[in-house]
């Protein structure tokens, strides 16, 4: 692996964005602790640990800790195949450029769709998970009116926040990244000094959540909990004309992203696990909250106000590098005219040097999916079951690609790239996507309705379906000659 080291100048910077065939309007001013926090905050160890730890012990015991652990290590590999491809083509949208540059239009337009659609469920999905914390928080019953009201509101602050610009936003991220941070090691640290109930070897076993039968099942359903917690990542990439010397610090901030989430979802994980009161309780369904349990018996009713401030925070600031990345994107598509109101998408906003249009898209999508709710719970539980195996799909499009232009040629010349190593991680990146996805579709529920059984997989195959039939009729990729392909060199490619 080589990093070439170095800080050019901005016009270095958009020199290599003509040379790729756009002009910027963005201003680079975000730094690498502000690309990293962006990061970060959507990869939130705390809102996914939060959200899945019950799921994950219920299902797979004390030992799905190492869950965390396996999914950190494969999605580095996929932080660093994105690192060599963002180091080559360091432009905003991410996802939807990469795999134009690697492989080509329609290939790059269905990677975007994915992705697109992905990114607005996933804000509507954590955006309705701060609901019951909020009302928790102020005193409220939980009901579905208050977590609507609360996930709608929470959308409308974030938005207004994100037309403040990429100074605020980086600002913003920073705390949250901060917060977030500062939090978890100060209640982690407090459960394993007062609320201990096990000690270390716990982690090592499976506490009989198998019954007579195999392990592995029951520690394959409980890998989800790493599974939804390592992406975020790629968001580093999505904001690439708004970073400082993007070709280098980019890929370090994806690696950082991993490294620091990986080891603050393993300490949250850790502390948790070892306060569990009852494995049993939690298995059996008894204690269907564990992590609220084990904060209010922590930290008494004072102090759990205090935590769930945090929690707050770290879904307010997830939520927010979400809607962010998510309009990045929408913009980029719509700047090479991909999708229906492309004109007004791309429209950007001077003053503020941000795409407020496209951030509108990403507030009132999601808001749309949420509202939903209201007629039919099911319906957003079946909508936001595609959320992160669309993300897991869209990553796989771009390792894909990347391993196709490699073996026709592709030799990635950014300051960032693997050498010869870039082969293997790649091939290997692919194979922990492809068990990812699967794991995230396979069905568990076999006494439930076969389409509740088989629903992210189904969900992904109406996504793909749909955006198929438009493409098809409508070929978007058609309506600009934006450069794509050309990252494997004519010469080489003409021969093959």
């Amino acid at each position: 692996m080589t990093e070439t080291l170095g800080a050019p100048e901005r016009g270095d910077e958009d020199a290599h964005l003509a040379d790729l065939g756009y002009t910027s309007d963005f201003k680079r001013s975000m730094s690498f602790w502000g690309n990293f926090s962006l990061g970060f905050t959507y990869l939130s160890p705390v809102v996914g640990v939060y959200s899945l730890f019950a799921f994950a012990v219920g299902s797979g015991g004390p030992a799905s800790i190492w869950a965390v652990v396996i999914a950190a290590v494969g999605q580095l590999l996929v932080a660093l195949v994105f690192g060599e491809v963002v180091s080559q083509f360091p432009v905003t949208g991410g996802i939807y450029p990469w795999t134009r540059r690697l492989w080509g239009r329609r290939w790059a337009w269905m990677s975007g769709w994915i992705y697109m659609i992905a990114l607005v469920v996933t804000i509507a999905s954590v955006s309705y998970g701060a609901g019951p914390y909020l009302a928790m928080l102020l005193g409220i019953t939980p009901s579905a009116t208050v977590t609507v009201t609360c996930a709608i509101g929470l959308i409308i602050v974030v938005t207004l926040l994100n037309l403040g610009g990429t100074k605020l936003l980086a600002r913003l991220a920073f705390f949250g990244f901060a917060a977030e941070l500062i939090g978890a090691l100060a209640v982690g640290g407090w459960l394993l000094l007062t609320e201990r109930h096990h000690d270390v070897g716990v982690i090592f076993t499976s506490a009989g959540v198998q019954g007579d039968g195999s392990y592995l099942p029951a520690f394959l359903a409980a890998a989800l909990l790493g599974v939804y917690l390592y992406y975020g990542f790629e968001a580093c990439g999505d904001v690439a004309e708004e970073v400082k010397n993007p070709r280098t610090q980019i890929p370090k901030s994806m690696r950082m992203t991993i490294y620091v989430g990986g080891i603050a979802s393993f300490f949250i994980v850790f502390a948790l696990m070892l306060a569990v009161p009852d494995f049993g309780a939690v298995m059996s369904g008894a204690d269907a909250d564990p992590v609220t349990t084990i904060l209010r018996n922590a930290f008494g009713t004072v102090g759990f106000r205090v935590v769930l401030a945090i929690v707050l925070i770290s879904f307010f600031s997830c939520a927010l590098s979400l809607q962010a990345a998510a309009s990045r994107l929408v913009y980029s598509y719509a700047r090479d005219h991909m999708m229906p109101g492309s004109a007004l998408l791309s429209r950007f906003s001077p003053k503020r040097a941000v795409p407020p249009y496209a951030l509108l898209f990403a507030a009132l999508v999601p808001i749309l999916i949420i509202l939903g709710s209201i007629a039919s719970a099911d319906a957003l539980t079946r909508i936001v079951s595609f959320a992160s195996l669309g993300i897991y799909l869209a990553f796989m499009m771009v390792v894909v690609a990347s391993l196709r232009a490699r073996l026709k040629g592709w030799r990635p010349s950014g300051p960032f790239n693997l050498g010869s190593w870039g082969l293997v991680v790649t091939v290997v990146a692919l194979i922990y996507q492809f068990a990812a996805a699967a794991n995230m579709a396979w069905p568990r529920t076999p006494d439930a309705a076969w389409y509740d059984n088989w629903i992210v997989l189904l969900s992904a195959g109406l996504v793909v379906a749909v955006g198929l039939v438009y493409m098809f009729i409508a070929r978007p990729y058609l309506r600009r000659d934006a450069p794509y392909g050309d990252a494997i060199p004519a010469g080489i490619s003409a021969r093959r």
